[in-house]
């Protein structure tokens, strides 16, 4: 980034938290080139009709760091409602925040009109509400510019690109802290996060993803206030959960979730074994984050499913073992019923969809699956539609357990071999779980079929 700070932004500027500083255009490296063609659509429509208009938030603050923003986010003075009839593209959604989304296809482009103080409004609940805990449950109360900024989560996302004069302005010395790369909460860090209290999951993912440090009075009330994410709906939780662990800094992301004790109330289930003294599944969970943020980097595709199935297989063992043990119950059974147990525990937490738990109750299945490898139940397995998620699970328990590199080898082996050597492969593979057998033991004889009897002639 460039070092416009120091050398643009004088000292009394800065002294004042919300006073805005601008960056000219020939003052900063922001280009319209780097801003996506339907952004720039709505961006001349809201201006021409007369309306203030922004790129805000993420967008600048990764185009000021040489990054190419994956989103384009929009503010404006005009109201949603305003929004929709210059737009026939438009549909409005939201209730705790009305948005208006501009739909380019599948590019959508998301209008919000500034946010005022909510404090300030009478109480008709259809504007503002908080519940007992002080979390905003709705907050369609509109401002200026101004107030905006004040309402935004970081100083580093108070930052906005003037569509009518191409200019950077930037409030609450959001421009220098995102020169020093640190991370500042705007007002009051108790009152912001029991507010929202997501936004302590998203300091770890800005300091994860962008590099930042979490300033101390920032971090300061987060291990206190974590208990908090309870009462976030699950469904909101998922969302958030696949910006963290699925933006290429998985395990950066994790390790600081762990660090501001915000890891258990999104997986109570995988918190309570790690707990119990052994280092082993948070190795695995470690595994598996940097197996996805490496497969990331390289451009391959990845699932949730697969990263939760990681995530929830500490508990999913454990509790197979107790059933075991405590109920008497074969594994078949005890693995099913532990399977059911985990994810409907977990959704509470954290809603995972069912076309990813289906994946990873497939994935878990598997694992015992491809113990058995006599006969063609080898070749039946290759043909299964979430074989390879399943194998490369296996792959990453093999890399902590020294039992299972045996197992995942031969099926290494049995992959890479043609299909002429397929066949005589599997009928030597042994079946750890079959009984041993004699081979003394006399086999039973095939009854010979017996002839059907000719009528008698009359």
């Amino acid at each position: 980034m460039v070092n416009f700070c120091k050398k643009l932004l004088p000292r009394q500027q800065e002294a004042l938290p919300l006073q805005p500083v601008v960056l000219t255009r020939d003052q900063h490296g922001i280009s319209r080139k780097q801003i996506s063609e339907n952004a720039l659509k709505v961006l001349y429509r809201l201006h021409k009709s007369g309306f203030e208009a922004y790129l805000v938030g993420g967008g600048v603050r990764d185009l000021l760091l040489g990054r190419q923003p994956k989103d384009f986010d929009i503010a404006t003075s005009a109201t949603p409602d305003q929004v929709k009839q210059l737009f026939s593209n438009c549909r409005l959604v939201g209730r705790r925040f009305r948005l208006a989304h501009i739909l380019f296809g599948r590019d959508v482009i998301e209008v919000a009109t500034f946010r005022g103080h909510h404090h300030e409004v009478n109480t008709n609940k259809n504007l503002s509400d908080q519940s007992s805990e002080g979390m905003l449950l709705r907050d369609n109360v509109y401002g200026t510019i101004e107030e905006d900024a004040e309402r935004r989560d970081f100083t580093v996302n108070a930052l906005y690109y003037n569509i009518a004069d191409f200019s950077v302005v930037g409030f609450a010395n959001g421009l220098a802290d995102l020169e020093a790369r640190r991370l500042v909460l705007i007002g009051d860090p108790e009152t912001r996060y029991r507010e929202d209290p997501v936004r302590m999951i998203r300091a770890v993912r800005f300091a994860a993803k962008l590099g930042l440090t979490i300033s101390p009075e920032t971090e300061a009330p987060i291990t206190t206030l974590a208990p908090l994410l309870r009462d976030i709906p699950p469904a909101r939780l998922f969302e958030e959960t696949l910006k963290l662990l699925l933006a290429g800094q998985g395990l950066a992301t994790y390790r600081l979730l762990q660090h501001y004790d915000l890891f258990a109330p999104l997986f109570p289930e995988a918190a309570e074994v790690m707990g119990q003294g052994s280092d082993y599944y948070n190795q695995f969970i470690e595994l598996a984050l940097a197996n996805t943020d490496q497969r990331l980097a390289e451009g391959l595709r990845v699932t949730p499913a697969f990263l939760y199935a990681a995530l929830l297989w500490g508990p999913v063992e454990t509790r197979t073992q107790q059933f075991m043990h405590e109920g008497g119950l074969n594994f078949y059974d005890a693995s099913r019923l532990a399977n059911d147990e985990v994810l409907s525990r977990q959704v509470k937490s954290v809603a995972i969809p069912r076309r990813f738990s289906t994946v990873v109750r497939d994935i878990w299945q598997l694992q015992d699956r491809l113990t058995k490898r006599s006969g063609k139940r080898p070749l039946r397995l290759l043909e299964h539609p979430k074989f390879r998620a399943g194998y490369d699970f296996l792959l990453l328990r093999a890399k902590l357990d020294p039992e299972l590199e045996e197992l995942a080898q031969w099926w290494t082996d049995f992959q890479e071999a043609n299909p002429v050597e397929r066949q005589p492969q599997s009928r030597r593979a042994p079946n750890p779980r079959a009984r041993a057998r004699d081979d003394d033991a006399p086999k039973s004889r095939r009854r010979p079929r017996r002839r059907p009897r000719k009528k008698k002639e009359a």
